[in-house]
């Protein structure tokens, strides 16, 4: 692969990220596996989620996400409640103890941007962000048209 491609720039900038996420994470002493970090980001964004809203939006098996879900109740994490449009799901909350961890998590997700930004200017990263955002959205619309042939 050539030093300048798009491919390797854009393999490179998400293993940084993902490296500043995880020296955030240990700096504030989150003692979560990843799976459960991002359960506990999905539940703590999204008042009305299930077990099955998660593992389809995670794309994972329901039965490690039950997994995740037994242990992050297990910590105090997270309760479960009653979904009264359907008697057969339980919706899923953060407790205090949960949002105060979510606390952390922004935290550390803030630090990590600025990590990256620090040398750019705002007009660089506006334009970042909507070139970043067109090429998300092609690889959606390729995603969405081989669902739809199949």
């Amino acid at each position: 692969m050539p030093e300048g491609s798009l491919s390797e720039a854009v393999h490179r900038l998400m293993h940084a990220y993902k490296h500043l996420l995880r020296e955030g994470v240990q700096r504030q002493k989150i003692e979560l596996p990843v799976t459960h970090i991002r359960v506990l980001k999905a539940i703590c964004r999204n008042d009305q989620i299930t077990a099955q809203s998660i593992a389809k939006r995670m794309q994972r098996d329901k039965a490690q996400i039950t997994r995740a879900l037994n242990d992050l109740i297990r910590d105090g994490l997270i309760v479960k409640a009653d979904n009264p449009l359907d008697r057969r799901s339980q919706l899923l909350n953060p407790t205090s103890e949960g949002r105060a961890v979510m606390t952390k998590l922004d935290s550390v997700e803030e630090w990590a941007v600025q990590q990256l930004t620090a040398k750019l200017e705002s007009d660089e990263l506006a334009f970042f962000l909507r070139i970043s955002q067109t090429m998300a959205d092609c690889a959606k619309q390729v995603g969405n048209s081989e669902k739809e042939e199949s």
